[in-house]
Formats: C-alpha cells, structure tokens, sequence
C-alpha cells in the first residue's frame, strides 16, 4: 500500500485509517473479533488507526490496546482525541488545560502505550482560549507523551487563529484537520481544504460513506433498514426531512454513476474523497469484518475527470446536501440568544 506523508510531521501513513468508533458497546462488542478486524487490516497495509476517548467510554481505546498487544503497537500510528464528556463532572470535558492533562494520562493507560502519535482536539471549544489549549498540548509533545497534535471538525477560521497563536506564543502548531467529507458533504472543500494546504496540514477525512449513505444501504422507494445508525439516530434518517428526501435522490444519480464506472458505490465514494490533493488519508469505521475488506478495493480505484464531472453536476463542490453532516454547529448559529439583543435594549412591539 502506498503511503502518504502526514502534513509536516514526516510521519507516513497508509490512504485508509482504520476508525474505532465501532469498537465496544456502539458498534462490535465482541473484543476478539474487532482484534480480528484490527488484524486483517494492518496486514492489508493500513498503518494508521484513529480512536477517541469518547467512544464507548473508553472501551474502544481499551479494544485498540488489546489488538496491538505482542508487538504491533510500534509499527502503528495511532491517534486518539479529547474533548467530549467522559463524566458527570462539569470538568470533565472541553479543551481546557485542566481536562486536556488529566485526560491524556486516561488515554494513555487505556491504549497501554508510553506515546499518541497523533493527539487530536475533536471539536472546538469557544469558551476556552486556543492559547491555554495549544500550551497544554505543546506540554505534551515535550514531555514525550505526544508525537504530534491535531484538531478535528475546526472551522477554518478556528484554524488561522490555532496557527496565528502558535507562531506568536511559541506553541506547537495544529499538525493536521480531521473533517467530515465525502460525496454528500463537501462544504469543507470552500474554505478548511484550501486553509490546510495553505499551512502544509495533513488532513484525515472522517465519515467518506456518509453515515452508510454511499454503500447503497439506503435506498429511495425502499424501506429504511433496521439497526444502524438509522436506529440509533432515527431523526436523521427520517424522510420527514426534506434533506434526507434530497440524499435519497442523490445516492440513485451516484448508483448509475458507479455503475456505467463498473465499481461499487462504496469504492466511487472512497476514492472520490482521496482524490481531493489536500486529503492524506479517509477514516473506514467497520464494524464487522465484512465491512472492512469490504473498503480495500477503493485504493485501486483512480477517478477519470468524466467521474469526478458527473459528481460534480450532481453535488455541487463547496455544499452539503444536509446541513446536519458538518459536524459541528457554532454557537453563534445554534443559540437563539446569541443572534438577539435582550428586549430592554431593543424595545418590543
């Protein structure tokens, strides 16, 4: 498998990474057979395994630590996140210097290793100073506990000002961007894409199958599937909403697209997002072992401009067919209060 650089950390890493989210209790609770997954995958030439504190509690991290036992863990680049609620504690979440050190000791005792290659900030935090947060995390990277710090669904103006602080601080600087992009969601293409090629960022893409959207298990004039994420998270798989009538509708135009290209969807949809220059590597998430080779036969997939075309016309660069799969919402767009100055300041009538 040819490997990629990731940004400037000289760190080389496969086009695929191999997603934990799925491990544990949201996804495979079986530990022996996510072993398997993680397994078959480093032996298909993935080098690259991306997990997160959040996920399952901790199990996942717990999983991925298993599955690198007897001598794997060094020739894997592994990479977690913090930020989310792992707690009742108020404290217990966030980007603050106070959560980001205690919390990278759990990581590190759940992954049993000395080092994260690649330690990731997985959302923004507006009530923090990027100051104390990228101070906390260059803390790390001269302890030795941290190879390399990243951030994760950060807008690209959170991006600019992460740099800007870490040029005139003297921190470390945000090494790479993990986004959500794929075929149905391409708004990152405007604006983070270019801001991470400008800075030199590698940049991992999570979600390249959209939810399981561009593996053709969602069909229009069909039934929704049971299981999945479609019951977990039934809101946004109800065809109430006029975006998922609007994604049902995109997925057949994709079907034929990939059809008269004589490949799977899921393999159209994979090596769409790998064929962006500023993308290094795509997040898979299987959660069965089906799904994982499943993924394989992408990395031998090269788009013609006539593909990449017929993708284009039917999912404008630069927009998300939901508005939804961004993310994250800044608060500014999400608090009503935020947009409204209070009745006594403005009169009413």
């Amino acid at each position: 498998m040819d490997l990629r650089t990731l940004g400037r950390t000289g760190m080389r890493v496969s086009p695929l990474c191999l997603g934990a989210m799925m491990f544990g209790a949201w996804g495979n609770t079986d530990h022996d057979e996510c072993a398997r997954i993680v397994h078959a995958a480093l032996e298909a030439g993935i080098n690259f395994i991306d997990t997160a504190d959040v996920y399952s509690g901790g199990e996942s991290e717990e999983i991925v630590a298993k599955a690198l036992a007897g001598g794997r863990r060094d020739s894997v680049i592994l990479a977690t996140k913090v930020h989310a609620p792992m707690g009742a504690d108020p404290n217990m979440t966030g980007n603050s210097r106070r959560w980001i050190t205690r919390e990278v000791e759990s990581s590190l005792r759940r992954l049993k290793t000395d080092w994260i290659d690649l330690y990731q900030i997985h959302r923004p935090d507006p009530t923090c100073d990027i100051d104390d947060t990228l101070g906390a995390l260059s803390d790390l990277v001269h302890q030795g506990k941290v190879r390399a710090i990243g951030c994760s669904t950060f807008p690209a103006d959170f991006i600019v000002e992460a740099h800007w602080v870490a040029e005139r601080r003297g921190r470390e600087r945000f090494e790479c961007e993990q986004p959500p992009y794929s075929i149905l969601a391409r708004a990152i293409e405007a604006a983070v894409l270019p801001t991470c090629q400008r800075y030199g960022m590698g940049v991992i893409v999570w979600s390249p199958l959209n939810g399981g959207w561009l593996t053709g298990r969602y069909r229009k004039d069909a039934p929704m599937p049971e299981g999945g994420r479609a019951s977990r998270v039934p809101d946004r798989f109800s065809t109430d909403r006029p975006e998922v009538t609007s994604k049902l509708e995109v997925v057949e135009a994709l079907v034929e697209v990939a059809q008269h290209a004589g490949i799977p969807l899921t393999h159209l949809a994979l090596a769409f997002v790998l064929s962006h220059p500023a993308v290094t590597s795509a997040i898979i998430g299987p959660r069965t072992m089906e799904q994982m080779t499943g993924t394989l036969g992408a990395l031998e997939v090269a788009l013609s401009d006539e593909v990449l075309d017929q993708v284009d016309a039917i999912v404008a660069p630069g927009t998300n067919v939901d508005s939804s799969d961004a993310g994250w919402t800044p608060p500014a767009v999400a608090d009503v209060w935020r947009r409204r100055r209070p009745l006594a300041t403005r009169g009413s009538h």
